[in-house]
């Protein structure tokens, strides 16, 4: 999975914040709150994300109402998982991977890692 674009970024960020369905001129008028942005660039954006799955869409009436595929923690996990790819040595990724975290999230890890394991045991 290719990392996302600083636009895309954006307009994700906010689906993901949001977690319902907005439309372009709602993704636009946050925007805007920081910086100009075009509403046809922000439109073709949110297409092509629809396009590369990370968008759903519906109609409403004329209008098309977005909202994210999938939460921000999944995408993150495809983009480690595509990290783990870049390597032969996918044992050796994950140990640098896990020497560079702190207390509280190998406690987390540990947790996810037994949590994981109960799921395997029938």
């Amino acid at each position: 999975m290719r990392r996302l674009g600083q636009l895309e970024a954006e307009i994700m960020d906010r689906f993901w914040r949001w977690n319902r369905p907005a439309t372009v001129r709602e993704v636009v008028d946050d925007i805007q709150l920081h910086r100009d942005v075009a509403y046809t660039t922000v439109t073709t954006v949110t297409t092509i994300l629809f396009h590369k799955g990370h968008l759903t869409r519906t109609r409403d009436g004329r209008i098309w109402m977005y909202k994210a595929a999938a939460t921000r923690e999944a995408y993150a996990a495809a983009l480690m998982e595509d990290g783990l790819e870049a390597s032969e040595d996918r044992q050796g990724v994950l140990v640098r991977f896990v020497e560079n975290l702190d207390d509280e999230e190998i406690a987390a890890l540990r947790t996810a890692l037994r949590s994981a394991g109960k799921r395997d045991k029938p």
